[in-house]
């Protein structure tokens, strides 16, 4: 049996899931651009970038948290405040379900990582104090 929680396991997910989806985006763009249905080029190259590098960086940081390092667990909740923000951009041009699920997505995330199995498989020397 494993010792990792299954609140890491579960924001571990939620945070890889979230990559994917950025990166997902990324290579969209992408494609949109090197097939030339771009409406603007000089936009399309780097959000494309963008969206693989955001893409990489948090499945990166979703590997920590599984791994149990201790400095994914800001990463990964900072990524959520920043899905919240996006929510309520969704919720406010009437597009309800995707704000829905993206804040259902960054709340589920928060209180895993947030969570005390988490904060003790994390930390396990505050345990003991």
């Amino acid at each position: 049996m494993s010792s990792r929680p299954v609140t890491v396991v579960a924001a571990a997910a939620l945070e890889a899931l979230i990559g994917l989806a950025a990166a997902v985006g990324g290579l969209y763009s992408f494609v949109i651009a090197v097939t030339g249905r771009a409406g603007d080029l000089t936009n399309a190259i780097p959000l494309a970038a963008l969206g693989l590098g955001v893409g990489a960086l948090l499945v990166f940081v979703a590997r920590g948290l599984w791994q149990l390092r201790e400095w994914a667990r800001t990463p990964v909740f900072v990524t959520q405040l920043f899905l919240a923000v996006v929510s309520y951009y969704m919720f406010t041009s009437e597009q309800y379900a995707i704000g829905a699920v993206l804040l259902g997505v960054a709340v589920c995330a928060s209180a895993a990582v947030l969570s005390p199995p988490t904060t003790a498989a994390l930390f396990p020397e505050e345990r003991g104090k």
